[in-house]
């Protein structure tokens, strides 16, 4: 799993909540971008019976350098937006 070329920062307050647009299907799971307070990823899971989304906490974790526990999509469990709180 490839955690993309976008920057991020070394320190992060201790919960954050991220807009996120995810692409699945893709041929590898990565970061894309952050651009208009959305940060777009891709994710080789498919929409199906919660693949995705258990896909983009591992990345998103990884990304974040925090535990798969710290992450929770708050909203758009079933749309490719969601909203993701962050927990450090």
């Amino acid at each position: 799993m490839n955690s993309g070329s976008c920057d991020r920062k070394k320190s992060m307050p201790p919960n954050i909540i991220v807009f996120v647009s995810v692409k699945t299907g893709a041929p590898v799971s990565e970061v894309v971008s952050f651009t208009e307070g959305e940060l777009k990823v891709k994710v080789h899971a498919v929409r199906e019976k919660g693949k995705a989304n258990k896909a983009l906490i591992e990345l998103l974790a990884t990304f974040f350098n925090t535990s798969k526990n710290n992450i929770e999509i708050v909203s758009g469990h079933t749309s490719s937006r969601k909203k993701v709180i962050i927990r450090k």
